[in-house]
């Protein structure tokens, strides 16, 4: 007898996972949970209203977004679940629509260019004729949205990184590539003796102060301008440097080199740590870090490395003691730290 084939139904949900993003994304531009925060609902008919437009698709995304979780009902009244409630209400600590712009203005339309990328081995979600890099678009909307999606994910991966990696005997830390300051922030909160530089470029450096300004860190976190590139050396004075989703962006002897500059940078003792997507030895997953290397391929020239080659060029720069820990956390699945002896 020849073998049952398997269901298509896992194909078939793979091939239309893009349906249920674009009804996050869509209800999410059309306010929708921002509308319905603090109020007792509202039915279809009212939010038609509210945003003008007609009955029908009005029905037919509050039904699409209750289907996927985001949307509870009481007789004819749709209301946030406790998931959109707390992460896409404009406010809230750990919002995501800066993220979700991000995703469906930006990454969305450059990995429907994902062959190209592939065929051409190079960035195709920014204008690499006429723009510096992915951090800096033409568009100052554009570059905001970005930082805004950087702060999310470096919040929760700062969190899930306070949690498992002992950083006692640690005084002050450089957050190297440090964005909008998130990381050093949420490291900061997580234990009230440590200090902090965030270390970026010059126009990158005002958006962390206003942060960690807004966080009441300002006391506990300055901001240092700088290429870590064309520096000839990493800022000073730190016992632990953090490469939190930093090193994927760049080639093999692009990161190399900035394990270099740590190691000769740090105090004797220091630690460093790298953190963010890493795929198995096998090169077979975890799903996230795999398409999140596919996600380097259309934005960098890097790509998620393994804890091995992270184990390698530490050991090659001079560190000891190197060691992997699994991250939970949507910013990152895991971290390797080494010791400067």
């Amino acid at each position: 007898m020849p073998e049952t084939p398997p269901s298509p139904a896992p194909l078939f949900q793979l091939a239309t996972s893009f349906w249920a993003f674009k009804t996050l994304a869509g209800a999410y531009e059309l306010e929708l949970f921002a509308r319905l925060s603090g109020t007792s609902g509202l039915t279809f008919q009212e939010f038609a209203k509210d945003v003008e437009i007609d009955e029908r698709p009005a029905r037919m995304l509050l039904t699409g977004c209750a289907s996927l979780g985001l949307l509870e009902k009481t007789g004819d009244r749709y209301r946030n679940s406790p998931l959109a409630e707390e992460y896409l209400v404009p406010g809230r600590p750990h919002h995501f629509g800066g993220l979700l712009a991000m995703l469906d203005q930006r990454l969305y339309p450059a990995w429907g260019r994902l062959t190209e990328a592939v065929r051409a081995n190079r960035p195709v979600s920014w204008d690499t004729e006429h723009e510096k890099s992915l951090f800096e678009s033409q568009d100052p909307a554009v570059t905001a949205t970005f930082w805004e999606a950087m702060h999310t994910l470096s919040t929760f991966a700062g969190e899930a990184l306070a949690d498992a990696v002992a950083l006692d005997g640690t005084a002050c830390l450089l957050d190297v590539g440090g964005g909008s300051g998130a990381l050093a922030i949420a490291l900061c909160r997580a234990r009230p003796g440590l200090r902090a530089t965030v270390y970026d470029l010059p126009f990158v450096t005002p958006i962390a102060a206003r942060r960690v300004d807004e966080a009441g860190l300002g006391g506990r976190i300055s901001t240092v301008d700088g290429n870590f590139f064309e520096d000839p050396s990493l800022p000073g004075g730190h016992d632990a440097h953090v490469f939190c989703n930093i090193l994927h962006d760049w080639r093999e002897s692009d990161a190399q080199l900035l394990l270099n500059k740590s190691f000769d940078a740090l105090a004797p003792g220091g630690l460093v740590i790298i953190a963010g997507f890493l795929v198995n030895e096998e090169q077979t997953g975890p799903t996230p870090a795999a398409l999140m290397s596919l996600t380097q391929l259309i934005e960098t020239e890097g790509r998620a490395y393994t804890a091995s080659e992270y184990t390698g060029w530490l050991t090659a720069a001079g560190f000891v003691e190197p060691y992997t820990v699994a991250l939970e956390s949507i910013g990152a699945n895991g971290a390797v730290v080494a010791r400067k002896p």
